[in-house]
């Protein structure tokens, strides 16, 4: 057996099988581009679903990450430590907003919406004790927790894991009648991605992101905008809901904010909301580490320059033009997308997106397939042009069969 057949074969005998991984073996990496244990060298055009915006081994989330492993990586919150104060007061700014709550994952960031949610809801609106609600968008994906796959509507993520939490209603994503339909007195937020991203990157109508801010406003709920793919540059502003120029209450963050080297994530919204909270009644023991903290500040800091979303930007619209012609050709239904994402149906007929996929590895371009025959096209924000053509030339080579 090959080293890459050995290594596969051990993943597999020894590991929960909760991923189909293709079967590339992954040994280094650097910028937009990575090398298997055999020495083949392929492209990255998925950036670990957006949590690599800024490039594989970006030698400043390196050094940044480097120079605080000398000094110290974690203190709990039972300690003050000296870059916390520094990442809440940062990402508050780059955000617009107050304050900062620090988890570690995406979906601890969703769980700990929720549960702000529901405590503003009892203590500030008035919600009688139990009775919350939360509104959701049909396709939804924000993690599979216990809590978050109970308002999943994609069996895959649901079956076999009840009973499910209740206090979530379920509406049609793009659809502002149905919301308002599901709103009552209980309701406390809608939670919902800007563009949806393990559905297909789906992107919602013009003006429902701007009518979901005016409805939750008029009726005193807020407006939770999961931002953990869509966020910190992909979509070639910092912010996807600033495509509407809207602002949410609360914005969760998560995978770029850690620039592929730690987990980071975090709620992020007003002193009115996050101020809820009193001590003991939630936490993590490695939200806002120090080397977590040293991370995100130096992420903090390239966004601030803006180089990132206008490079996503200009790229995004070559990529979109590109993918545009390619759906023209038959072999490609429809192409979504903002910035430097896009969600591309391929016709049932040439294979499912875990073929398509397959047959990019072979042609050392890695993509990830999601249902149907949809492939996620999410390079890094640092890739070249040059490298990006190349790629969607392979993409063409496989359509043509």
């Amino acid at each position: 057996m090959s080293t890459t057949e050995n290594a596969i074969a051990s993943a597999e005998a020894h590991s929960a099988h909760n991923y189909h991984p293709l079967p590339v073996v992954v040994a280094t990496a650097d910028g937009a581009w990575m090398t298997d244990v055999e020495g083949r060298r392929y492209l990255d055009m998925l950036a670990g679903y957006s949590a690599l915006n800024f490039g594989h081994g970006n030698r400043r989330l390196i050094d940044a990450a480097r120079a605080q492993l000398e000094r110290v990586t974690l203190t709990s919150r039972a300690f003050h430590h000296d870059r916390f104060a520094d990442f809440c007061t940062r990402l508050a700014e780059l955000c617009g907003m107050e304050m900062v709550l620090p988890m570690n994952t995406g979906v601890e960031a969703v769980e700990t919406a929720v549960k702000t949610a529901r405590k503003w809801g009892y203590r500030v609106k008035g919600v009688p004790d139990g009775m919350a609600k939360i509104i959701v968008a049909a396709d939804n994906f924000h993690g599979r927790t216990t809590t978050v796959i109970s308002f999943s509507t994609d069996p895959e993520a649901r079956a076999d894991f009840g009973p499910y939490t209740p206090g979530f209603e379920i509406v049609p994503y793009g659809d502002l009648t149905a919301m308002r339909e599901a709103m009552t007195e209980n309701t406390v937020a809608v939670l919902i991605e800007p563009i949806q991203g393990e559905a297909g990157v789906l992107v919602p109508p013009p003006g429902y992101l701007a009518g979901v801010r005016e409805l939750t406003r008029e009726r005193d709920v807020l407006f939770i905008a999961d931002e953990i793919q869509s966020g910190l540059g992909r979509t070639g502003k910092t912010f996807a809901c600033e495509h509407e120029g809207v602002v949410p209450d609360m914005y969760l963050l998560g995978k770029a904010l850690g620039g592929g080297v730690v987990p980071v994530s975090a709620v992020v919204s007003s002193a009115a909301v996050l101020g809820v909270y009193r001590p003991g009644e939630h936490g993590s023991t490695f939200g806002g580490n120090p080397l977590a903290c040293a991370v995100a500040l130096e992420v903090i800091a390239m966004l601030n320059t803006g180089e990132y979303q206008q490079r996503a930007a200009e790229l995004g619209d070559h990529l979109h033009r590109e993918l545009g012609l390619l759906a023209g050709g038959g072999a490609v239904r429809a192409v979504r997308g903002r910035g430097l994402w896009a969600g591309v149906d391929i016709e049932p007929e040439l294979g499912t997106g875990r073929e398509i996929s397959e047959k990019l590895m072979e042609r050392r371009v890695l993509v990830k397939d999601t249902h149907g025959s949809t492939i996620r096209i999410a390079p890094p924000l640092v890739i070249g042009k040059e490298d990006l053509d190349w790629g969607l030339e392979q993409l063409r080579e496989v359509l043509r069969g």
